[in-house]
């Protein structure tokens, strides 16, 4: 891991080291962030990191050996929100953009020139980061795979990580967009060390009802994973929140299912159920939310000005933690300028 002696970071390492010398079950992220320092840091294009969450964010996850940052956006503020911050770009290397849309086209051409094998979003709209990745020519489109959204949330009173899918980039999913989500979740569950993930397709009732197209929608999607066309981890549904991860609700109801009271992955309904559980689960029961954007030629951190260091931490693992798990590295083709 390389040395960055900032005084302004140092008190954050300090608090994050102890952090992460916590036991894994009252700190699900620490066991995360410690399995993805194994790797080699992933070369990152962190576009628009001109405030000082971004930009602390980045150098923070660079200096944990996560990331090796390659810092987009506008050169002068970035050394302005650095020098204010008493942080050292060294380490890091700077492209000049001169807007934020031009910022977010870099990022996919070093992408697409092997430069780079992740985004983040710094301080720019989730769209306009978006755009030029989806855009159906020069974009980072995958033919096989749609762009889905994963959460990953560290509950301090759950004895496991949480996935949420998707809460941030399909509004109201088709059938056939669920299935993507289903696999995209799973997808990265495994790389993120769950062998055999259980995936639970929420609805409002455990049966299904015509009148909730929902609870069709999961029972259909179990059938899909039973005749092998989702794969990779237990799925089942329609089920309601209380019998997805209450073990206690699937004992009194007598409920078997392999996924009901021990749930990973949550696969919620459409946009609107899946930010409030996600924003419920944060401001009621202390959860820290990470997450990616999945589906893509590289994995995409869509972190948020009230994301905690940790959780942006917890977003970097993930992403090494993907990008090697689906061995999408490339060599670096050239030396990256170091900014001095």
């Amino acid at each position: 891991m390389s040395s960055m002696p900032d005084a302004a970071l140092r008190p954050v390492v300090r608090s994050l080291s102890a952090i992460l010398d916590t036991p894994p079950e009252h700190n699900h992220f620490a066991q995360l962030i410690q399995d993805a320092r194994h790797l080699d840091p992933i070369a990152t294009a962190v576009v628009c990191p001109e405030d000082a969450d971004s930009l602390a964010g980045a150098l923070l996850a660079a200096r944990f050996g996560l990331i090796h940052a390659v810092l987009i956006g506008n050169e002068r503020r970035i050394r302005d929100t650095a020098h204010a911050l008493g942080m050292s770009l060294a380490g890091a290397e700077l492209v000049q953009a001169e807007d934020s849309a031009s910022a977010a086209a870099k990022a996919v051409d070093l992408v697409h020139n092997q430069r780079a094998l992740a985004i983040m979003k710094g301080q720019i709209h989730s769209d306009e980061l978006l755009a030029p990745v989806v855009k159906s020519s020069g974009g980072l489109r995958k033919p096989d795979r749609r762009i889905t959204h994963v959460f990953l949330l560290n509950i301090p009173s759950l004895d496991r990580m949480l996935y949420v899918t998707d809460a941030a980039i399909n509004v109201a999913p088709t059938l056939e967009t669920k299935a993507a989500i289903v696999q995209n979740a799973i997808d990265l569950a495994r790389a993120c060390g769950h062998a055999k993930p259980r995936v639970a397709i929420m609805s409002a009732t455990e049966t299904v009802n015509p009148a909730i197209p929902s609870s069709g929608d999961a029972a259909l999607l179990t059938k899909m994973a039973d005749r092998g066309q989702i794969t990779g981890g237990l799925v089942d549904g329609p089920l309601a929140m209380d019998l997805a991860v209450n073990p206690e609700a699937v004992r009194s109801k007598n409920f078997s299912s392999c996924a009901a009271g021990c749930a990973d992955i949550l696969v919620v309904p459409n946009i609107e159920s899946g930010n409030m559980l996600v924003k419920s689960l944060t401001y009621f029961a202390g959860a820290q939310p990470g997450g990616l954007v999945l589906g893509a030629r590289c994995p995409i951190m869509l972190t948020s000005r009230s994301d905690s260091r940790e959780a942006r931490l917890a977003s970097c693992a993930m992403a090494l933690l993907y990008q090697a798990h689906n061995d999408l590295a490339f060599p670096h083709t050239e030396p990256l300028r170091m900014a001095s």
